[in-house]
């Protein structure tokens, strides 16, 4: 399977360029204030649309070359999580549906990032990426509300994110 990168262009390449040379020399007191965020979405079936076989001529209908499938199917769970030096929060599962500003406020900023922001001070920073339903009005304005301050991020970014590796 091959690799896959993320693309840049010249201006986010430039800010993670930026975020790189900003946070270089950053020590563990520091790192250990941040909470790093991210959704994962998992398949409960096979993702893959495109599975090659190799068969004889004319035996295309033979049962060992047929794979049912549900069409309807391809459910999937939608987790977040947190992680933070020597600490993380719960996982939550997303019940379904989509994820928007006021189900990130309500399942996400108040009974997760409020709870670390809390018990680490002052100090504390929320780092998540630039999904939609994390820049939205009410998330912006329940961050404020909360004194939650927001690590400017770039976008397209993984790399930077250590809870993308875990």
């Amino acid at each position: 399977m091959p690799c896959t990168v993320c693309t840049f262009n010249a201006c986010s390449s430039e800010k993670a360029f930026s975020v790189y040379r900003e946070h270089r020399n950053w020590r563990d007191n520091e790192w250990g204030r941040v909470l790093f965020t991210d959704e994962s979405r998992f398949s409960l079936s096979s993702d893959s649309h495109r599975i090659l076989i190799w068969r004889e001529r004319g035996s295309r209908n033979h049962s060992s070359n047929i794979i049912e499938r549900d069409r309807y199917g391809g459910r999937g769970v939608l987790v977040w999580g947190g992680i933070m030096l020597g600490s993380r929060t719960d996982l939550h599962i997303f019940d379904a549906g989509s994820i928007n500003g006021t189900r990130y406020c309500n399942e996400i900023l108040l009974p997760y990032v409020r709870l670390f922001r809390g018990a680490t001070g002052l100090h504390f920073l929320f780092m998540d990426d630039n999904a939609p339903c994390h820049r939205t009005v009410a998330a912006e304005q329940l961050l404020e509300s909360e004194d939650i301050e927001r690590m400017d991020w770039p976008t397209r970014s993984p790399d930077l994110n250590p809870i993308e590796h875990v």
